[in-house]
C-alpha cells in the first residue's frame, strides 16, 4: 500500500480519510498533465540551485515525460489507496527511479502544487474557451449581417414598441460577446501568474528562483508574496467563474429570446425540426428543448461565482481544506459552458427567420414613433406631435409609414458591425496564448529528448 506524503506513524481512520479525501481522486485527473508540467519545471530549478545533480536532472524529466504522456492518453489513473495526483506523480517516479524520486518536492508543498496545476489547467482550458466563444461571435456576425434589413419588432415590457431588425438582434449578442470576452481576457491576466515556491504560503529556506520557474512555465510573472499566491486560492477560480457566468448570460438571454421567437404566438424564427422534440400527447409540437436546456444550464453556470464565494468568504489568510470542495463544481464547468458554445452556434447557424414581419398588422404601432419624428421634422414641436399620433391611435385612425431611415452608429441602418469585429479581434490578441505555447514545448521538448525522443 502507498504510504500518504504527510504520513508518519499514525493511520488515519478509513472514515476520516474518505470524507476528507472525497471526490478529489476524481477531480485531480483533471490536473495530471498540468501536476507533471509544474514538477518538470521544478526539478529543473532544483537542479540550477544544487538541490539535485545533471543526471538526477535527466532521470526524472524522462521518468516525468512518460508519466505526461500517459495522462495525455488518458492512460493516467491514480491508485485506490493514494490520495491525489501530486502522491500519485511522486509514487510513479519512486517506483521507477527508486529514491531520487523522493527528492522532488524538495521546496514545495502540496499546496503551491495545486495552485500551479489548476493555473496551467485554467490557462488552457481559457484558450479552448475563447475559441469557442469566436466561433459563435462569428456566427451572430455572419447571421447580423446577412439579415441586416429584415424588420422585427422591438419589445419594451413585453409590449410592442419600436422597429428593429434581425440585424440588430443577432449583432446585439454579438458585441455582448466582445465584452464577455473582456472579462476573461482579465480573468486570464490574473491567472496567468506562477505560485510555485510558495510552498505552504510563507516560503522555503531554500534559495528558490521562481524566476526561472516562472520562465519555464510562460508565466507572465510570479506571484510575488507567498501569502497572497496562497490567497489566489479560490479567487483565481471565483475570477475566471464570474468571467463564464458573463459569458453563461449573454448566451442565456439569447436562449430565452430564441424560446420565445421561435413559439407560434410571435413565428419570428423557425429552428430546424431535428434540432426540436416532440410531445407524447400532442402531435403539432416542436419543442426548442435545446434552447430551453441552454437556458437552464446558463443560470446554473450563473451561481458559480457565488457558491465559491460561500465557501471562501469567511476564510483568513492561509490554507484549509474548505478550497478542495470548489474543484467539484469548477473544473468540470469547461466542459459545461463548451458544450453549451458549441450548440448554441449550431443552432444559430441553422436558424431560419420570419422575412414577412414588417407587413403584419398587428405590429403596425410600432411604427408611431416614426410618425413623430417624421412630423418633428416637418417643423411640428416633439410634443405636439406626440400628442396628434397619439390621438389617431386612440381614435383607430393611425396609418403607419413603413418607411424607416436610421442612419446614425448602431441603428438599423448601420450596424457598426466592422467596428464590433475589430473590437473583438483585438480583445481577442490581447490574450498572448503563443507566449505560454512556446515554453511548454521548450520544456516538454527538453524532456522529451531526455526520455528516447519520446513525443
Amino acid at each position: 500500500m502507498a504510504s500518504k506524503l504527510w504520513e508518519k506513524s499514525t493511520d488515519v481512520d478509513k472514515r476520516v480519510e474518505n470524507y476528507t479525501v472525497g471526490l478529489d481522486r476524481e477531480m485531480d485527473l483533471y490536473l495530471a498533465s498540468d501536476d507533471v508540467l509544474g514538477s518538470m519545471a521544478h526539478i529543473i530549478m532544483l537542479e540550477s540551485i544544487g538541490l539535485l545533480t545533471a543526471e538526477e536532472l535527466e532521470r526524472l524529466l524522462a521518468g516525468l515525460r512518460e508519466i505526461y504522456n500517459d495522462a495525455v492518453e488518458g492512460r493516467f489513473v491514480i491508485e485506490p489507496d493514494v490520495e491525489d495526483v501530486h502522491s500519485q506523480v511522486e509514487l510513479l517516479l519512486t517506483r521507477r527511479l527508486g529514491d531520487i524520486g523522493k527528492k522532488i518536492h524538495s521546496g514545495r508543498s502540496r499546496n503551491d502544487q495545486v495552485l500551479v496545476d489548476l493555473r496551467l489547467f485554467c490557462r488552457r482550458q481559457i484558450e479552448l474557451l475563447t475559441a469557442r466563444i469566436s466561433r459563435l461571435f462569428h456566427a451572430l456576425i455572419e447571421c447580423s449581417n446577412r439579415y441586416r434589413d429584415v424588420i422585427i419588432p422591438g419589445y419594451t415590457h413585453l409590449q410592442v414598441a419600436m422597429p428593429s431588425s434581425f440585424g440588430l438582434w443577432f449583432g446585439a449578442y454579438a458585441e455582448s460577446l466582445v465584452d464577455d470576452l473582456t472579462l476573461l481576457q482579465a480573468a486570464y491576466r490574473i491567472t496567468n501568474r506562477n505560485p510555485l515556491g510558495s510552498a505552504a504560503g510563507y516560503g522555503s529556506s531554500f534559495p528558490l528562483d521562481r524566476e526561472l520557474t516562472t520562465c519555464l512555465l510562460g508565466f507572465d510573472s510570479p506571484a510575488y508574496n507567498v501569502v497572497y499566491a496562497q490567497m489566489g486560492r479560490g479567487k483565481t477560480e471565483r475570477v475566471i467563474a464570474s468571467a463564464i457566468a458573463s459569458v453563461a448570460a449573454t448566451v442565456g438571454k439569447l436562449a430565452f429570446d430564441a424560446c420565445m421567437f421561435n413559439s407560434q404566438n410571435f413565428g419570428f424564427i423557425k429552428l430546424p425540426d431535428n434540432y426540436t422534440t416532440g410531445s407524447s400527447i400532442m402531435p403539432h409540437k416542436k419543442n426548442p428543448d435545446v434552447f430551453e436546456i441552454t437556458r437552464a444550464k446558463c443560470n446554473r453556470l450563473q451561481a458559480l461565482p457565488v457558491e465559491i464565494t460561500m465557501i471562501t468568504g469567511n476564510l483568513p489568510s492561509g490554507y484549509f481544506r474548505d478550497y478542495q470542495l470548489i474543484k467539484e463544481s469548477f473544473l468540470p464547468v469547461f466542459d459545461e459552458i463548451g458544450d453549451i458554445l458549441d450548440m448554441v452556434t449550431e443552432m444559430v447557424e441553422k436558424i431560419e427567420v420570419n422575412t414577412s414581419l414588417a407587413d403584419d398588422e398587428r405590429y403596425k404601432y410600432m411604427y408611431s414613433v416614426e410618425e413623430v419624428n417624421r412630423r418633428v421634422l416637418s417643423g411640428t414641436p416633439f410634443r405636439d406631435a406626440y400628442k396628434q399620433v397619439g390621438l389617431e391611435i386612440e381614435a383607430g385612425e393611425f396609418k403607419p409609414c413603413r418607411e424607416i431611415n436610421h442612419v446614425h452608429a448602431g441603428s438599423i441602418g448601420n450596424l457598426c458591425n466592422d467596428k464590433i469585429e475589430s473590437l473583438f479581434e483585438s480583445a481577442l490578441s490581447s490574450f498572448d496564448f503563443a507566449r505560454s505555447h512556446d515554453a511548454i514545448e521548450r520544456l516538454l521538448d527538453r524532456a522529451g529528448k531526455l526520455n528516447g525522443g519520446k513525443k
